[in-house]
């Protein structure tokens, strides 16, 4: 697949990229110049952590230990 480069320097991923990986706007990414090639990566942060710890009990056993 290909992409033209607009007026500006932006351009556009081809719809199957991003699904394929998860990549929503208002998502960072990560450029490097490999040689004679770009990479482009995902940034992974913060809001990809977001509720990764839900149901672990940990907000009971902070509770507890603050009580102690």
């Amino acid at each position: 697949m290909t992409s033209r480069v607009g007026p500006e320097g932006e351009v556009v991923i081809p719809k199957q990229q991003p699904d394929q990986l998860g990549i929503a706007p208002g998502d960072e990414l990560e450029f490097a110049l490999e040689g004679a090639a770009i990479r482009i990566e995902l940034v992974r942060g913060a809001r990809d952590l977001r509720g990764s710890l839900k149901g672990r009990g940990l907000v009971s056993q902070l509770e507890a230990d603050h009580r102690e």
